[in-house]
């Protein structure tokens, strides 16, 4: 039955997103760039394990910095490689680290904000003291120092080992995958406010006492009325965080300490500046285009999800 029903709710979701036009080329635009991401970074693998350069990493020398035109569809870089592919490229790079950093922050922010809901007293003050600190921590500093000290060697021996290996799964190096857990580390708390006060109000509720009086456990309860009565929140919230990763990631990239060896929109656009007083901008432009879209199009389906799920906008 729950499955019967989660699947209704699934329909009825996409019925409304695609009643509004513009949030139906929200979710295509985001579809695409999801389909483009996955391709590519099958493709990326395989170049990897067959010794082979991609299409986004050739280049020659003696086309490099030529404009957008029917032969090079966005033109061409200062080594001469393709501007289109490697903004493509970088499409990867966004997906992953909105991905998995979102993820990350989703699932300490649920777990902390329920705790300290449901359970009051000392653990929601122990909760408090932990997003109070975090949310006094300048997020970009902490997510470079977090990188430093990865990629550094800083860290546990073992535990260095776990995080390479993380990071070949993820077909990724040890810097980037510290600056994916560095933005999901930083990005919980806003969740876990609105999850921690959303949890006291159901608690309350008449399900969740006759679950208590039952004798059904406490993680029980939390794990089966409490979080999917609020999960709406953690949908908006994802789609928003994954934009904010998005950008925080280029810029780290842009100053020079994110990604070294796949490509990123922050390095494009770091690399491309220098040349806009020669007028060469297609690499910034193409770069920032692709960025733009795509963040606008998971703010739009943000808010579309609000809309459609949040009971109290509801009619």
């Amino acid at each position: 039955m729950r499955d019967t029903g989660n699947l209704h709710t699934f329909k009825y979701v996409l019925s409304r997103l695609f009643d509004d036009k513009l949030s139906a080329i929200a979710l295509v635009v985001l579809t695409t760039y999801m389909l483009s991401s996955v391709a590519l970074e099958a493709y990326s693998s395989y170049c990897k394990y067959s010794d082979t350069t991609p299409i986004y990493a050739k280049g020659n020398i003696d086309n490099r910095y030529l404009p957008p035109s029917t032969t090079h569809w966005m033109g061409t870089d200062y080594l001469g490689r393709e501007v289109f592919w490697r903004a493509m490229a970088g499409t990867c790079t966004a997906v992953k680290i909105g991905t998995l950093a979102s993820l990350l922050s989703a699932l300490i922010g649920v777990s902390l904000g329920a705790l300290a809901g449901y359970y009051g007293g000392k653990m929601d003050d122990f909760v408090v003291w932990i997003y109070s600190t975090f949310a006094s921590i300048p997020t970009l500093l902490f997510i470079l120092a977090f990188a430093l000290l990865v990629s550094k060697g800083f860290l546990f021996p073992p535990l260095a080992r776990f995080l390479e290996l993380v990071a070949k799964a993820f077909n990724t190096d040890s810097k980037m995958l510290a600056i994916y857990m560095g933005i999901g580390i930083t990005g919980w708390v806003g969740l876990c406010r609105v999850v921690r006060g959303e949890t006291m109000r159901l608690r309350e509720q008449g399900y969740v006492l006759a679950a208590k009086s039952m004798g059904f456990s406490s993680l029980r309860i939390i794990a089966r009325h409490i979080i999917p009565n609020l999960f709406h929140l953690v949908i908006i919230y994802f789609t928003m965080r994954f934009a904010y990763a998005i950008m925080t990631e280029v810029i780290v990239s842009y100053l020079g300490l994110g990604v070294e060896l796949a490509p990123s929109w922050g390095v494009m656009i770091a690399d491309g500046q220098e040349r806009l007083w020669r007028g060469i901008w297609w690499e910034v432009g193409a770069a920032t285009g692709f960025m733009f879209f795509l963040v606008l199009s998971l703010h739009i389906l943000g808010d579309a999800l609000r809309d459609i799920l949040d009971p109290r906008l509801k009619t």
